[in-house]
């Protein structure tokens, strides 16, 4: 092979590679700093998003909430079914990551949860956004899961999809929460690899399977 084709080629894969990494500032940032989830699995050919195909999580877990409803609860009851390791609190911060090596956020928005929880939206922006800062600088994996449906989106539930996506080292969403492709397209744009599931069940294969 002359060293011009091989040049050509060369930069090829440069821009293949710099395209993964997604359009936005935060996305690429969040790519470059979970190499075993992208390693595991980033964009197809057609630059859709991909499933996980290697595990990469470690126990113990730490599950949160990202708006303050139930659906964090049901995570935790089938983890428990499961017999994962984890530990469940809704308004966590960097303080309580513990021994955690993995921080699932459940994201969606309930009203009356926030009010439950004596905080409001912006609070729990700024709640989550300090805690996956704190798991980011201690080394954790983060898993981001969005298992509502249609029923958990809307203006409350969409203000915490994108920041808590887009940090995420991989995903989780249930089909009818993701009609207008939102969480893939996060997703696809920062290289994370994401299943689509078809109802909160199915949980219990995909999930499981992320862990080492």
């Amino acid at each position: 092979m002359s060293k011009k084709i091989f040049a050509l080629l060369l930069a090829g894969v440069m821009m293949l590679s710099l395209a993964a990494c997604g359009s936005s500032s935060s996305g690429s940032s969040a790519a470059a700093s979970k190499p075993a989830a992208s390693a595991a699995a980033s964009t197809s050919a057609s630059g859709e998003a991909a499933g996980l195909t290697e595990a990469f999580a470690e126990y113990p877990a730490l599950v949160t909430s990202g708006g303050q409803s139930a659906d964090y609860q049901m995570i935790g009851t089938v983890m428990g079914k499961l017999g994962m390791d984890y530990t469940l609190n809704n308004l966590a911060t960097s303080a309580d990551l513990g021994d955690a090596k993995t921080l699932v956020v459940v994201v969606g928005g309930s009203s009356k949860g926030l009010g439950a929880a004596g905080i409001d939206a912006d609070g729990e922006l700024a709640r989550l956004d300090e805690l996956i800062k704190g798991a980011k600088d201690a080394g954790l994996s983060i898993i981001a899961m969005h298992t509502g449906g249609e029923a958990r989106r809307g203006d409350l539930s969409d203000k915490f999809i994108t920041p808590v996506f887009e940090q995420a080292d991989y995903a989780i969403v249930v089909s009818g929460g993701n009609t207008d492709g939102l969480m893939t397209d996060i997703c696809a744009g920062a290289g994370i690899p994401v299943d689509v599931i078809d109802s909160i069940s199915d949980v219990t294969t995909v999930l499981p399977a992320a862990f080492k």
